[in-house]
């Protein structure tokens, strides 16, 4: 099985790109491939050009998408990891599955309409914020999410929603312990979506 780890924050050294790290550990530890995809790092333009536009007169993808969708097409189960910025995912993320998972990869133009085109394959986030859980619950942000993006890109592109693990109460000078205890939650559901 191939997993498509989508990370989506600009600083090395945060806490996102350790979730990230750990994921990547305990899915090879299992013998599952891992394509890692850091945004920032890669230099990824989110910003989805006129001629991108489904119906555009001269519709043609960029050459980074074409590269960025053969880097996925096996793909089984495809992880997004980000912070909460304003109870949504960063726009870099945003962009990234407007010009990645748009026509052409995440989904066809059929006589019906769309047509799904990842059809079997999973989706999973991991998602993280400064705002206490308690909180976050309250004021229904991470269902929202769950709906109006996970569940809709999942639903235009055939794909099955596995999980959203979101982890609150991350800010600075969280204790080492808390973080360990989050990463191996993190391993943990890993190891639970693997299996199915």
């Amino acid at each position: 099985m191939k997993h498509a780890v989508i990370l989506c924050h600009p600083d090395p050294n945060s806490y996102t790109h350790a979730v990230a790290e750990a994921y990547d550990k305990a899915v090879r530890a299992l013998g599952e491939s891992v394509a890692l995809r850091d945004l920032y790092s890669m230099g990824f333009d989110p910003r989805l050009p006129k001629s991108e536009l489904p119906g555009a007169k001269a519709y043609a993808v960029g050459a980074d998408v074409v590269a960025e969708r053969a880097r996925l097409a096996d793909v089984d189960v495809f992880v997004l990891i980000y912070p909460f910025w304003f109870n949504a995912p960063p726009g870099m993320l945003k962009g990234y599955v407007d010009r990645v998972f748009g026509l052409g990869f995440g989904y066809a133009a059929g006589p019906e309409g769309v047509q799904p085109a990842l059809t079997g394959r999973r989706l999973v986030s991991i998602t993280s914020s400064g705002a206490p859980d308690k909180w976050l619950a309250k004021t229904g942000a991470v269902e929202g999410l769950r709906h109006y993006f996970d569940d809709h890109l999942a639903g235009v592109c055939g794909m099955t929603v596995v999980d959203h693990l979101h982890m609150g109460g991350i800010e600075p000078g969280i204790t080492d312990e808390a973080v360990q205890a989050a990463l191996q939650s993190v391993a943990g559901a890993a190891w639970r979506w693997a299996d199915g």
